[in-house]
């Protein structure tokens, strides 16, 4: 093979690698979006109900009780789910400059002239 097919070879490849790190950073932002909409869904206020006054009261009551212990979950899934976009974001960029480089290269082959064998 001649260089400047090894180098394409190399774009093809670093073009896949660079597709698969940005769906990986996709779906790791599409989990932790999914996961603050479900958190700000806690904050939602009930919705009222033709219960007598005691009976709403220990209602809300135990809703909050649930809803922070819903929270206290969903922040630590929240953390997971950042420090894994963080690593697919920090793949992604790595990946993206492989393949920049290697186009770099190809376009300076291109320039140069052949060279006599």
């Amino acid at each position: 093979m001649t260089q400047k097919s090894d180098v394409a070879n190399l774009i093809a490849l670093t073009a896949l690698v660079l597709d698969q790190r940005l769906q990986q950073l996709r779906l790791a932002a599409a989990a932790r979006d999914r996961s603050r909409r479900q958190i700000a869904a806690l904050d939602l206020p009930p919705t009222d109900h033709d219960l007598p006054l005691p009976i709403a009261g220990q209602v809300s009551l135990a809703y909050e009780r649930w809803a922070d212990l819903r929270r206290t979950e969903l922040n630590a899934l929240i953390a997971r789910q950042t420090v894994e976009w963080m690593a697919a974001r920090s793949a992604a960029s790595l990946a993206f400059g492989r393949a920049e480089a290697l186009r770099g290269l190809a376009a300076r082959q291109a320039r140069e002239k052949p060279r006599a064998p």
